[in-house]
């Protein structure tokens, strides 16, 4: 088993270096040659390491970063946020020659969102990094990995890296990114996957399929045992902690005005697992999964909304007297 002395959660995969700009009307074309305003630019991180670290790491679990970034200063930025938040970042390697992941975010009035991205390092995560990682994945409860159709030199080999990481002894998570890849990538390792959670648009394009519960069961068929679901956006998420039994998770309301929706999918995700962690049963954890996500929008970037445990778990006990 996981070494109980190391850490909750080893996150392991895209981690990226975000410009937010903010606001840019995006329902038009802002036009060649044209200048136009916007409030102080901020820096911050972003993918899956950081989003989904953070938000554990704020919920009090002890996390480990595990990525690759450039041997430049949004290497050191990416580096010594983590560091700032609590997070082990040893495993945070350079590339010597690919740069940081960055991605300038442009955020309309409404807080939704487009992307100018460079993958950079990351893309280059591998089966070599998972083997040299193995002293992390033997010390730690959970390992998350992630995204799944963003780690093009991974997913080939996806099923022998996570049945190495899994060899460590803790639960396996997988996470999604961009259209989530390809079914024929993502069905060799499901057998290893104790929690995935992808959203609709991303289950949409590996399975073909548009209904949660057919997505699901798609997935049960390649070999996913363990906690299985689909997020739905406004609708909530749907969860399956084995095959045949169903839970329908509600989005909770944001606890303040609605900033940016960057990040909350990874909050949700960190919020879950942070729940599962903790030993509480799974709607309970799914709830504060929803929470995690209603404080994340309520900020600009992935992490800036996040809040404590304590405040997390209010939120999510007030959303379950309610439905109650």
């Amino acid at each position: 088993m996981a070494d109980s002395s190391g850490f909750d959660c080893v996150v392991c995969g895209t981690c990226v270096a975000d410009i937010l700009v903010r606001p840019v009307p995006l329902s038009t074309p802002v036009g060649a040659g044209r200048l136009f305003h916007v409030d102080p630019i901020e820096a911050t991180t972003g993918g899956i390491v950081c989003n989904s670290g953070i938000a554990m790491r704020r919920l009090g679990l002890r996390v480990a970063a595990a990525s690759l970034v450039g041997t430049d200063p949004w290497g050191d930025f990416v580096r010594g946020r983590l560091a700032a938040e609590g997070i082990d970042a040893a495993g945070i390697e350079s590339h010597p020659s690919l740069a940081t992941s960055t991605t300038a975010v442009l955020i309309d009035p409404s807080g939704e969102r487009s992307f100018a991205h460079h993958v950079g390092a990351p893309h280059a995560l591998d089966l070599a990094f998972i083997r040299r990682h193995t002293h992390l994945w033997s010390r730690s409860r959970v390992a998350l990995v992630g995204y799944v159709g963003l780690l093009p030199a991974l997913e080939p080999v996806l099923a022998e890296a996570l049945a190495t990481i899994r060899a460590g002894g803790g639960l396996m998570a997988l996470e999604t990114g961009g259209d989530g890849g390809t079914l024929a990538a993502l069905a060799p390792a499901l057998e290893h996957v104790d929690l995935y959670v992808p959203s609709l648009d991303e289950a949409m394009h590996q399975t073909g399929l548009r209904d949660p519960r057919e997505i699901v069961a798609c997935y049960r068929s390649h070999g996913a045992a363990g906690i299985v679901g689909v997020k739905l956006g406004a609708q909530g998420v749907v969860l399956s902690p084995q095959a045949g039994a169903w839970l329908e998770i509600p989005c909770v309301p944001a606890p303040g005005p609605v900033a940016d929706t960057t990040g909350a999918g990874d909050s949700f995700l960190a919020g879950l697992l942070a729940g599962v962690v903790r030993g509480m049963p799974l709607e309970e954890a799914g709830l504060l999964g929803a929470a995690t996500a209603a404080c994340c929008v309520t900020g600009l970037g992935a992490v800036a909304g996040l809040k404590s445990f304590e405040e997390t778990a209010a939120l999510a006990r007030a959303a379950l007297n309610s439905s109650g």
